[in-house]
């Protein structure tokens, strides 16, 4: 059983709604997720932390909150210099590593992006860690899409992965 870390949470605003990050003693990201879906937040720690977490409201480092801001403002990839501590098995830690390596204004269906990994069988299992991101956004889940490029399975919902995705599309210049 793993140690329970020191988790600071703070909440930001964000043009597609409230963002809580919640970053551990080291300043590092552990958790990013929409406030309304604050149970899937819960899910996570419940099932990572079984013998419970605190998370206590606090300030997370301005660093992270302006590359935020920087994001939103169009400056994609300022979230690549966002220290994460990323806990998962190794399969989820391999996809969510080589998600952070998709470029900005890009996307992949799973078959193809489990391709790319080398594991042309395993789209369903990319699928299954791509949903257990615990980090929305700063691992950019919202990139892989349905084989015919429709939009699936977004745990903030699809109208946010829509918005990022064509937010991604408008001020990817130079990144693709």
């Amino acid at each position: 059983m793993d140690a329970v870390p020191d988790l600071t949470c703070e909440t930001i605003e964000t043009p597609i709604g409230d963002l809580l990050l919640i970053a551990d003693g080291n300043g590092a990201l552990r958790i990013v997720e929409f406030a309304d879906c604050r149970h899937r937040m819960d899910c996570w720690l419940a099932r990572r932390f079984r013998s419970g977490s605190s998370v206590i409201e606090g300030r997370v480092s301005e660093a992270i909150k302006a590359s935020f801001a920087a994001y939103f403002d169009g400056n994609l990839a300022v979230l690549e210099q966002i220290p994460v501590a990323l806990d998962g098995t190794a399969f989820q830690i391999e996809v969510w590593s080589a998600l952070r390596r998709i470029v900005p204004g890009r996307t992949f269906a799973y078959g193809a992006f489990a391709e790319s990994l080398g594991r042309p069988q395993s789209a369903r299992a990319v699928g299954h860690a791509n949903g257990a991101n615990p980090l929305s956004i700063v691992i950019p889940c919202h990139r892989l899409v349905g084989a015919d490029g429709a939009l699936t399975n977004y745990g903030g919902g699809i109208e946010r992965k829509r918005w990022l995705l064509e937010h991604e599309a408008r001020h990817a210049v130079g990144l693709v």
